[in-house]
């Protein structure tokens, strides 16, 4: 339970092209015109418990409104996956079965990046040889390895899969595969397979406010690496 003493600093996660991804942190007060939080090593801390106020979760592409979600304007750069022919038809199976088929639904992990945006908090513990992302939605924990270890040669099918980054100044780059198939980017069916590469960017804009991408390719489903933009 968190401390209802502590005060909870609203911050707005900007993408790199601009958009607004708004999420809620509670930790320590600190005021915008104070630097950000650094870990001993001088990199950055995000140490910290986080929630999008985003309903990027409810479809990535833009749609109108429908029973089970609210209009959005989307957060695919482009506005449209680009889906391989034959993925495009699983993904409308995926959508018109979605209430029956969301991983979501049967309480399995989330997956990356929809563990990101979908509305519940996770909380990070960061070190300097690791970070710790524990989401709430079923109590999963991914470990993002920043001691310049690679991926393992032997492929591993993984429902967070496996992340490697490096710094690029003050910008946290995470590298992940080894992916299963089993989890979805949204409600509304975007799926993936195993062969999914995510590359996500995270940095601080000032001691309140977190800048957030990803890049997702997969030969087998899209024709093209595509980015998410979060409004």
């Amino acid at each position: 339970m968190l401390d209802t003493n502590v005060q909870s600093r609203r911050l707005i996660v900007f993408t790199a092209l601009g958009l607004l991804f708004f999420l809620i942190i509670t930790s320590y007060p600190v005021s915008a015109a104070e630097k950000i939080p650094r870990l001993a090593n001088g990199k950055p801390d995000f140490s910290g418990i986080w929630q999008t106020t985003s309903a990027a979760d409810y479809g990535l592409e833009p749609h109108n409104s429908r029973k089970d979600a609210p209009p959005s304007a989307g957060i695919v750069e482009g506005n449209t996956i680009p889906y391989l022919p034959q993925a495009l038809e699983q993904r409308n199976k995926n959508f018109a079965a979605r209430n029956e088929l969301d991983p979501a639904l049967k309480g399995w992990t989330l997956g990356i990046p929809r563990g990101i945006y979908y509305p519940e908090p996770f909380q990070i513990f960061q070190r300097e040889r690791d970070i710790h992302i524990i989401f709430q939605f079923g109590h999963s924990i991914r470990t993002i390895h920043t001691n310049n270890t690679q991926h393992p040669d032997d492929g591993y099918d993984l429902l967070l899969g496996d992340s490697r980054a490096r710094w690029e100044k003050d910008t946290l780059v995470v590298d992940t595969i080894n992916f299963t198939d089993n989890t979805w980017l949204d409600r509304a069916g975007n799926f993936h397979s195993s062969s999914l590469h995510v590359i996500e960017y995270w940095k601080f804009l000032d001691a309140n406010t977190i800048a957030y991408k990803a890049t997702l390719e997969d030969p087998n489903v899209y024709s093209k690496p595509w980015t998410i933009n979060v409004i």
